[in-house]
């Protein structure tokens, strides 16, 4: 098995972690290769770009989690399967973040989410 694969899942395990659940963007930070392109529309380019939109929801909700539910990883791919909360209350987000490694660095990011219902017509569940 390439080694590879299991080092890139545990760079973007710490990154969210530390990212999102501990608000701790300047260690999240060492996980970023020379550039980062982002692909969410929301999002400026470059590290910066991920800090200034991660500092601002921050402090707009202060207690956000993200909690990964699956996380697969392909060559220089991972996909995390993440519900995200922005209060313990809130039914939160289910969200598909892709990253690209280059080097053990993260350089690039694709993020397809969605609201978790209220109400569904079965009882799978998002996650």
């Amino acid at each position: 098995m390439n080694q590879v694969i299991p080092a890139n899942k545990a760079i973007v395990l710490d990154f969210l972690e530390k990212a999102i659940n501990q608000g701790d963007f300047d260690a999240a930070a060492t996980h970023f290769g020379p550039r980062y392109v982002q692909h969410n529309p929301m999002i400026g380019d470059g590290v910066e770009g991920i800090r200034n939109h991660m500092s601002a929801l921050r402090r707009q909700f202060p207690e956000l989690r993200g909690e990964v539910k699956r996380i697969v990883a392909e060559g220089d791919l991972v996909i995390a399967h993440v519900h995200a909360r922005r209060t313990p209350t809130d039914p939160g987000l289910a969200i598909v973040d892709i990253f690209r490694l280059e080097d053990g660095k993260l350089v690039e990011h694709w993020e397809v989410r969605q609201p978790v219902p209220d109400d569904a017509v079965h009882d799978n569940g998002m996650f």
